[in-house]
């Protein structure tokens, strides 16, 4: 993984280690998130509060984050003491996709995709925070997408997934998820993206995670599914 930024903290007390950033094709491995948001609010999160409970009482486990690199959640991760690994999921997405759906059926884009933002070994990670980033992807893509994060999760890790249930809508906000506390979440929208047309009901999650052992609910009042899948 010499090719790619990882950014990387072993825990409280520990001095921070990145590797300088690192490029691969012609996109940026890693960028900085815009300084620009609009704070929308605070809120409680039963699937965060789950995703950690899962890990209760160990240390030194691995966690991806793919919301990029946010202050937050590095402090939150590190001071249980578990290492924290960052990818700009969504940015990546945004850049290797025009906004032409039948692109994300291409095989050559969807593995040059993963290889800018999932090339990790198998059995990497004991915990994925996927936030939102699924939800903007149309079939072909999204089914790789969770194939490829099921290679990358251990076996009995966890991954955190939000996806919103209104199937009306034509464009979807883009959000950053702020870790406060184990279950209280800040939320921001940086901007828009062409909501998939792909419906995510309980049914349809169930058949994109139907390899991993179970998967978990949480609907919240705005629609939002929360979901916990164990591998």
């Amino acid at each position: 993984m010499s090719d790619r930024l990882k950014i990387f903290w072993r825990g409280p007390g520990s001095p921070a280690q990145a590797e300088p950033p690192a490029y691969g094709g012609s996109l940026p491995r890693f960028a900085p998130r815009p300084a620009h948001r609009t704070l929308l609010e605070t809120r409680q999160s039963r699937g965060l509060e789950q995703f950690f409970a899962s890990f209760r009482g160990q240390t030194g486990l691995s966690i991806l984050d793919l919301g990029g690199a946010c202050q937050d959640n590095i402090n939150f991760v590190t001071n249980l003491g578990h290492r924290f690994y960052s990818e700009d999921f969504l940015r990546i997405f945004q850049e290797t996709f025009s906004e032409d759906v039948a692109d994300q059926s291409n095989p050559g884009r969807i593995d040059y995709f993963l290889r800018q933002s999932l090339d990790y070994p198998d059995n990497q990670f004991d915990g994925v925070l996927a936030w939102d980033v699924l939800e903007y992807m149309e079939p072909a893509l999204l089914a790789a997408a969770a194939d490829r994060l099921f290679r990358v999760l251990k076996p009995e890790g966890y991954l955190l997934a939000f996806f919103r249930s209104d199937d009306r809508a034509e464009t979807a906000p883009c959000y950053s998820f702020r870790i406060q506390d184990l279950k209280t979440l800040q939320v921001s929208q940086q901007g828009e993206r062409a909501f998939s047309k792909h419906l995510f009901n309980n049914r349809t999650l169930e058949k994109l995670f139907q390899k991993f052992q179970s998967v978990k609910f949480f609907l919240t009042r705005d629609r939002l599914r929360e979901v916990i899948v164990r591998k």
